[in-house]
């Protein structure tokens, strides 16, 4: 039995490597869609300070929140094209009658969306900290905290696509799916960095964001492949 898993164990790499491979030269070849998520992020926060107030104080307490929930809604516009493709062209079919387990493919593609989704957004956010008037102290636990929080959005995004994915029109849906499920990571993002603008202690908040990781990394990959599943027999 060990024989026939350390056999198993490259060819699961293989295929958690070629399905990476596709899906990141997939979303090169889509590159209008990759921005949107980020033009979206930018021009929003660009307008708080048009639209709400200029005064740096009131800025610096926005800021946190702010930032966050743009972020998570930046990161909720690119879920409903996560297995879309595959399920048009009939590759998700093809996913599911292979013997390869079908979690491995979903975390591959999840891993993907995190990087060119949830990484440029944390890049992004220390910029639009500035223009918000984040106070300095706030800015690494800014970085920390969607570093984390963004891949956790994207695992438990990826629950909420694969159920509507056979929909026509599943972006509303999928919207009231996921966003109960967004709020504790909003929540404690946005408190971690608030409490380091105050200078207050926020590693508890940031450990809570890795706890919800780990929790994520574990079970969304297996729940999102037994949605594709019923949504494809569906």
């Amino acid at each position: 039995m060990s024989d026939r898993e350390n056999a198993s164990a490259p060819a699961l790499l293989g295929l958690f490597g070629a399905t990476l491979r596709r899906d990141l030269l997939l979303a090169y070849r889509s590159r209008g869609e990759l921005f949107n998520p980020l033009i979206f992020f930018l021009i929003v926060i660009t307008m708080v300070p048009l639209g709400i107030t200029p005064d740096p104080v009131q800025l610096a307490r926005l800021a946190p929140g702010m930032i966050w929930v743009v972020a998570l809604l930046a990161t909720l516009l690119s879920l409903d094209s996560l297995f879309r493709s595959d399920f048009d062209d009939g590759t998700l079919e093809q996913y599911l009658i292979t013997p390869q387990p079908l979690y491995l493919l979903v975390l591959a593609k999840v891993l993907v969306h995190w990087l060119v989704t949830g990484v440029p957004l944390t890049l992004l956010a220390p910029l639009l900290g500035v223009m918000l008037s984040l106070p300095a102290s706030g800015f690494s636990p800014l970085i920390l905290s969607l570093l984390v929080g963004t891949a956790t959005l994207s695992l438990v995004g990826a629950i909420g696509a694969a159920l509507t994915v056979g929909l026509r029109r599943g972006g509303l849906l999928l919207s009231l799916i996921i966003m109960p499920l967004y709020a504790p990571v909003l929540i404690f993002g946005a408190s971690a960095v608030a409490s380091a603008a105050d200078a207050m202690p926020y590693v508890s908040q940031l450990a809570v964001l890795g706890a919800m990781l780990a929790v994520a990394i574990v079970s969304a990959p297996f729940a999102a492949a037994g949605a594709l599943r019923v949504s494809a027999n569906g």
